[in-house]
């Protein structure tokens, strides 16, 4: 577990800081509260008796982790990595948050570009720490409640990360270091445009920049918002493995999808339409 990462850590009991220790196989606290790392590589650190929200399913993570193996989101992770790193007034980061991270590819092509940074993905489903637990070697997979209490020490992070994720907007404020930022991909209305009518996929709410605004407001202020737009040409295995590894999965049924697809032409025209907003703590 890299060093820096888990010097940001704090005990999910008492708020404590976390050391590593017995051959960084266990995390433990000052009060004597431990926690052990999975054979897999993730650590749980959930409240005794904390259930989180229903986090990803096994196949939805297979599902993501395919596609974005695939290259096809590499444009995405790039422009998350430009506006994570390339803010001239702000100091270049030496450790960074995925909330939700799931697989932890997007916060692998960050730490890509930033050799001196360690990372934390923190997701609620253990199927995605499994595989972040191996997205980097300078990142670490933790298993905890985005929406509770984060198992994240005050002013800890350089950057916090949320791509296509929940935003708890108090918490992000809590774990940011002075001069930090936190940095939001969320779909824009064309997101997916061509599909989502004829395969009956989920529509990006009209009132979602309004919903981020006022999930981070007061905490964060904004700084700036990107666009990044790209057309992606996919055959329909890849299309269903888009489907699959997103919300859209908990509405549609395998044979349901297989029929619509089957109406569309192969290879499928696909627009890959986001926002990348860039926020400060509020002074």
């Amino acid at each position: 577990m890299p060093a820096t990462a888990v010097a940001a850590l704090s005990c999910p009991v008492c708020a404590a800081p976390l050391a590593a220790g017995e051959g960084e196989a266990l995390l433990r606290c000052p009060a004597g509260h431990s926690f052990d790392r999975a054979r897999q590589g993730h650590v749980s650190l959930l409240p005794p008796g904390h259930r989180p929200p229903s986090g990803d399913s096994a196949a939805m993570v297979a599902d993501r982790s395919a596609f974005l193996a695939a290259g096809h989101y590499a444009g995405v992770s790039a422009a998350l990595a430009d506006a994570a790193l390339g803010e001239e007034d702000a100091a270049a980061p030496s450790t960074l948050l995925d909330l939700g991270g799931g697989t932890g590819q997007h916060l692998a092509a960050v730490l890509d570009r930033a050799p001196a940074a360690a990372g934390i993905v923190l997701d609620s489903s253990p199927y995605a720490a499994r595989r972040a637990a191996r997205a980097h070697p300078r990142a670490m997979a933790v298993v905890a409640d985005t929406w509770a209490r984060l198992p994240v020490r005050d002013a800890a992070v350089d950057r916090v990360l949320v791509v296509f994720a929940p935003r708890n907007g108090p918490e992000t404020a809590r774990v940011l270091r002075p001069g930090g930022r936190l940095v939001v991909v969320t779909p824009a209305p064309d997101h997916l445009a061509e599909i989502v009518g004829p395969l009956g996929l989920l529509r990006v709410d009209p009132g979602k920049a309004q919903r981020l605004s006022d999930s981070l407001e007061p905490h964060l202020v904004p700084v700036d918002v990107r666009a990044h737009r790209q057309v992606l040409s996919l055959d329909h295995a890849a299309v269903a493995t888009l489907v699959g590894m997103g919300p859209h999965a908990r509405h549609l049924t395998t044979a349901g999808l297989a029929a619509s697809l089957g109406r569309l032409p192969s290879p499928v025209e696909v627009t890959i339409s986001v926002d990348i907003g860039r926020y400060r703590r509020a002074r």
